[in-house]
């Protein structure tokens, strides 16, 4: 954006400024800088500011970042997929990004880890972004989809089991915040690295805040380690994939897209669990619609990505020649911010925003055209597994406050569920390699003394009823585990004695282990389905 395109008021004398008192919060002039123009980063309301500049300014507005950087912010749905799918018009690679050139950008600008150029396919075109793309697209395409719902299956049963004895949670620290970055570490090869500061440095770099780049360095460090990791060990992960595409990438090269994937799938994954959830808990009628069918958890999923994209908007596009968006006379070398949260509720497309948009993918949530997000589908999974998984843990699950007071933590890039507390029927923990359920399932049996003649550790007290005249148990008598039992029937782990005439002592034998537990196969073709989609 030229000096030009935002000195839209007289000059004043100097000094002026510092005479003059600051708008009071809420007034209109307030968050605004040179030339009357918004401030995004200071804005108590970005849905109600965009819809300003919308009216002020039509599909494309002129905006101002920290330091009163100068972008253009596209707001028409239209005007949004123009961006994306022009590549002679319009790219990715910063340096060429005039308040770059000129200065005005400092090197310790908030923004600086996702403007700077870097040497990854997000901010490259051409053969370059080609390379680099395929390689992603390449380990992207050996994902396990099927394992991949599995593991976060577990991984769900990991998270809940931290708090489902409580009774109450927080499903955005203690659930929404923790899932993805879990999946995500074990999907890259790192389940090692996932711990608490690992999330936490991941919120701060998306949320640009002054410590994203000490936050950066610490992701970083740890992607490093791993590709280094695999250079030596190789493994059927995804940086193993990388690191052994035929393209040939360097440990930087490696070590860069590592770090879009990561934050990227665990910024939009987390965003999108949090609100999918949200929806669930405020709305009545959209929670039956998922219980009576009407509804599937991928459509909500689809349904929220349209209503609360993950990114609010997305850095940062620039111009290679002058030209025309929007109405707006964009210069050479102008920033442009691609931004998904107003241009889904773009009025020309989307008339009623409250409308049922089930079955419509052509939302701009995961971006579009040559830079359109690799990993959707994995965020897809972990968000529609993650919602699934816990209503079948706990299936009485209800807001703790008014919808009134959930609140948000805005940034230029994502509007951020705050909180969302709940509260539940307190449940005992289930195993992580067992299927999610709200049934209270029987422990596992109990360990043996692994000797000739053993009897259970647990269960011994059971055993010595033998004292008592009992008759002796044939094996269709005898039930361990908790099944059903008839007379006579002794039941191991607490279970108390038949009530049938037991004459004679039991007979010493030595123990067999029970094979584990499994669960009746579903008989319907809808019930097959849905085991399989869970990952069991």
């Amino acid at each position: 954006m030229t000096p030009e395109s935002h000195s839209q008021t007289p000059d004043r004398p100097a000094g002026d400024d510092d005479a003059r008192p600051a708008p009071p919060p809420g007034c209109p002039a307030h968050g605004r800088g040179a030339g009357g123009l918004a401030r995004l980063h200071e804005s108590d309301d970005l849905k109600k500011l965009y819809e300003r500049l919308r009216e002020d300014h039509g599909p494309v507005a002129p905006v101002l970042v920290h330091d009163d950087v100068p972008l253009w912010i596209v707001l028409g749905h239209a005007e949004s997929q123009q961006l994306v799918r022009s590549p002679a018009q319009f790219t990715k690679d910063s340096r060429i990004w005039s308040a770059l050139r000129d200065g005005l950008v400092k090197p310790d600008h908030p923004l600086m880890p996702h403007i700077a150029w870097q040497p990854m396919c997000a901010h490259a075109e051409g053969e370059q972004h080609r390379r680099w793309r395929g390689a992603i697209d390449t380990a992207v395409a050996a994902t396990d989809f099927r394992g991949l719902r599995r593991h976060v299956n577990r991984s769900v049963q990991r998270v809940v089991n931290r708090f489902c004895e409580a009774g109450e949670a927080d499903l955005v620290s203690q659930y929404a915040e923790h899932l993805p970055m879990a999946v995500m570490c074990h999907v890259l090869g790192m389940p090692d690295d996932y711990d608490d500061r690992m999330v936490q440095a991941a919120r701060d770099m998306i949320r640009g805040t002054e410590t994203a780049i000490a936050s950066n360095a610490f992701v970083m460090e740890a992607l490093n380690r791993l590709t280094a990791r695999r250079r030596k060990e190789p493994q059927d992960d995804f940086t193993g994939h990388l690191v052994s595409h035929p393209a040939g990438l360097s440990d930087e090269e490696v070590s860069q897209h590592l770090r879009v994937v990561l934050i990227a799938a665990y910024e939009a994954t987390a965003n999108l669990l949090a609100n999918v959830l949200r929806q669930v808990l405020i709305d009545p009628r959209f929670r039956s619609q998922l219980n009576g069918g009407q509804m599937t958890v991928p459509q909500a999923v689809e349904q929220l990505l349209w209503d609360e994209p993950p990114f609010s908007t997305i850095f940062a596009y620039y111009a290679k020649q002058d030209t025309e968006l929007g109405g707006q006379r964009i210069r050479k070398g102008d920033g442009l911010l691609f931004a998904p949260a107003p241009a889904n509720v773009d009025p020309r497309v989307r008339p009623d925003p409250t409308a049922d948009m089930q079955g419509n993918r052509s939302h701009l949530a995961f971006g579009g055209g040559t830079h359109e997000c690799p990993g959707q589908d994995i965020g897809r999974v972990i968000a529609e597994v993650g919602v699934d998984a816990l209503l079948m843990r706990l299936p009485d699950v209800e807001l703790s406050c008014a919808e009134e007071e959930l609140t948000f933590a805005e940034s230029i890039a994502s509007r951020h569920l705050v909180s969302l507390p709940v509260h539940f029927t307190p449940r005992p923990q289930q195993e992580i390699t067992q299927a999610p359920s709200h049934e209270v399932i029987a422990p596992s049996p109990a360990a043996y003394d692994w000797q000739i003649g053993g009897i259970p550790r647990q269960g011994a007290a059971e055993a010595a009823v033998s004292a008592t005249p009992a008759t002796p148990a044939t094996p269709a008598t005898v039930s361990v585990g908790g099944g059903d039992a008839g007379a006579g029937a002794v039941t191991s782990g607490g279970g108390m004695p038949g009530a049938g005439p037991v004459p004679g002592p039991a007979p010493t034998a030595v123990p067999v282990p029970p094979p584990p537990a499994r669960p009746e196969p579903p008989k319907g073709a809808w019930q097959r389905f849905l085991r399989w989609w869970r990952g069991y």
